[in-house]
């Protein structure tokens, strides 16, 4: 050990200290004695498995198992006497006991640090009993099954899929391509429950925003459904794609700056810019527009496997043909790829550059090439807004979308120069 056996001790009395304050602090409204355990014995509790780790140590391992055998056995006796009593046949008490000794043992015998993280876990878990089961039941189906997909795509399939490139041109590796299909979902699905939080009726601008977090695109379509059948809220609704447009491209930054920092240098004051521009000329179109509520949102659950499957294979072969168009025809092919996938979606493509790393792509490149998926973008909804929600609606979220473009080529002019 590198710590002195007292600071490890010490660090095991606080945990003990750390869980226990929040076990005393929910039961603070019992008399003493009318408890299992609380503050002081969740603290002793924590040293007692510091304590039994250490002798352990000098004597036989054999030990901390036996003193926890029987710390379980003598805390599980008292909650169950306390639940018989009470009629509250809960286990969390007896088992924030066993985490307090086992943490504490923990800090002696192994890292502090994952020991103290770990109990600053429990603890929040702890506090959150009520939020959490409020939360719970509010839960559907749907939502559990994409919590499952997810964990199983990220714990159960991404281990088990090659972490090599299979192709010969050396660009597609499955593992990292999965990878980000799990990520870009997840963002999907973060914005989807912020909606079941927060609620449809909490506010268009809030709507907008979750809309730009899913799809900005699906946005568009819905808005725009929505303007064509209530020609009145035309501007409410070019302001709620405008919203969501903006997001988009500051998801983009987001996706970037995990990926690969350079590149994200070079597109945060164009896109910034842009996403400003883009989101006060919606909020302006919301603010002046009618604020009638009337209206039913329906917003689907953008996670499931089989959306997630086109999306991981999109990726890959955005991937390959950014390689090939590269390779075989140099910048100009690459960014006519990009264009391309502009018209569907600006994540893959986002996705392939931030990934790719010089000398294959410079950064320029790169940064031009999402630029110009993400301009293409821009029209492409314009159109959709026009197309699905009338003239109104389109030229609406047209001019929101050109003065957009226009600031990111302002923007990019004065920081070429």
């Amino acid at each position: 050990m590198t710590e002195l056996p007292i600071i490890r001790l010490a660090i095991a009395l606080a945990i003990g200290l750390l869980i226990g304050l929040e076990r005393g602090w929910s039961a603070r409204d019992e008399q003493e004695g009318e408890r299992a355990a609380g503050l002081r014995t969740h603290a002793i509790s924590g040293l007692l498995g510091g304590v039994a780790a250490l002798i352990g140590q000098v004597t036989t391992p054999l030990l901390l198992g036996f003193v926890f055998l029987g710390f379980a056995g003598v805390t599980a006796l008292f909650h169950w006497m306390e639940s018989r009593d009470e009629h509250n046949f809960s286990a969390t008490g007896a088992v924030a006991g066993m985490m307090a000794f086992l943490l504490g043992a923990y800090a002696v015998i192994g890292s502090p640090e994952l020991a103290t993280a770990a109990a600053t876990a429990t603890v929040i878990l702890l506090a959150l009993k009520s939020t959490l089961h409020n939360w719970l039941r509010r839960l559907e189906w749907i939502e559990i099954r994409a919590v499952l997909i997810l964990v199983t795509m990220t714990f159960l399939f991404l281990p088990l899929i090659p972490n090599y490139t299979i192709d010969p041109w050396g660009t597609i590796n499955p593992s990292r391509v999965w990878e980000l299909a799990i990520f870009v979902c997840a963002i999907s699905f973060l914005g989807y429950v912020a909606i079941r939080i927060f609620g449809e009726r909490n506010g268009i601008i809030l709507a907008a925003i979750a809309g730009g977090l899913v799809s900005s695109t699906a946005a568009t379509v819905n808005f725009a459904r929505l303007a064509r059948t209530n020609p009145t809220q035309s501007g409410l609704m070019a302001g709620s794609i405008a919203v969501a447009g903006s997001v988009m491209s500051l998801r983009i930054l987001v996706i970037v700056a995990v990926l690969n920092l350079p590149l994200l240098q070079i597109l945060w004051p164009v896109l910034g810019a842009a996403a400003l521009v883009q989101g006060g000329l919606g909020i302006v179109m919301i603010v002046s527009g009618s604020t009638s509520r009337d209206h039913s949102f329906f917003w689907k659950n953008p996670f499931d496997l089989p959306s997630a499957l086109q999306f991981a294979m999109f990726i890959a072969l955005v991937m390959l043909l950014s390689t090939l168009s590269e390779r075989y025809f140099g910048g100009g092919g690459l960014l006519g790829l990009a264009a391309l996938s502009g018209l569907a979606d600006v994540d893959a493509i986002t996705l392939s550059l931030a990934r790719m790393q010089q000398p294959t792509v410079s950064t320029d490149l790169a940064a031009y090439g999402i630029l110009i998926a993400a301009i293409v973008n821009t029209v492409v909804k314009s159109s959709i807004a026009g197309w699905a929600g009338g003239a109104a609606t389109g030229w609406r979220t047209g001019l929101a979308g050109a003065a957009a473009i226009l600031t990111a080529g302002a923007i990019l002019l004065v920081y070429s120069v």
